[in-house]
């Protein structure tokens, strides 16, 4: 099976202190515990790179994985559930926002979505958000591994007919779709 090595480069808070790489760079969005940290382990293989924790709202600052130099991928603050203060929600909500749009070396956002939950409120308004400002994105639909074998289709195109661009069925659990999902990261660097 086709997989990279990956090594965590830095935190970040705000985009000034973003390293300044020249690879493709894909942000991850997503509520709290939709599977992102688990997303960047089971792409390189390694449970304990990325840190994972079943409490919402642990991931506070922008992480830094470089893959094997094809590219970057920055594992953002989750969305919804955290508990922080107002001022602290607004001021990542400000850093982010500011990363999002000026970031060079974004190639394409990539937003979460949990298989086994309908897609929630929040989803929808940071794809309007993405949207509106015409950034490129697609979606992985993680959790996989939950969805009977023969409903895996039925979930991808619910959410494709909800969200446009592509749609990506991923499982951190068994590393189901693990390649096919690599080879859709390096098609896109080219």
């Amino acid at each position: 099976m086709k997989q990279l090595n990956a090594e965590f480069i830095i935190s970040a808070e705000k985009l000034s202190q973003c390293p300044d790489f020249p690879y493709p760079e894909f942000p991850l969005l997503g509520r709290s515990n939709v599977g992102k940290s688990s997303f960047i382990n089971a792409l390189c293989n390694n449970k304990k790179l990325a840190k994972t924790s079943n409490t919402p709202g642990k991931t506070r600052l922008i992480n830094f994985f470089n893959f094997s130099d094809k590219f970057m991928v920055a594992d953002l603050p989750g969305y919804g559930y955290a508990k922080v203060s107002k001022e602290a929600q607004a001021r990542w909500q400000k850093y982010l926002e500011e990363y999002l749009l000026k970031r060079k070396q974004i190639k394409s956002l990539i937003q979460f979505i949990d298989a086994r939950h309908e897609i929630q409120k929040n989803d929808f308004q940071m794809r309007e958000w993405v949207e509106a400002y015409n950034l490129p994105i697609f979606t992985i639909v993680t959790k996989i591994d939950y969805i009977p074998r023969g409903k895996v289709q039925k979930v991808v195109s619910d959410i494709k007919k909800q969200f446009s661009g592509d749609v990506l069925p991923f499982s951190a659990e068994n590393r189901y779709y693990c390649e096919s999902t690599i080879e859709y990261l390096l098609d896109l660097c080219q």
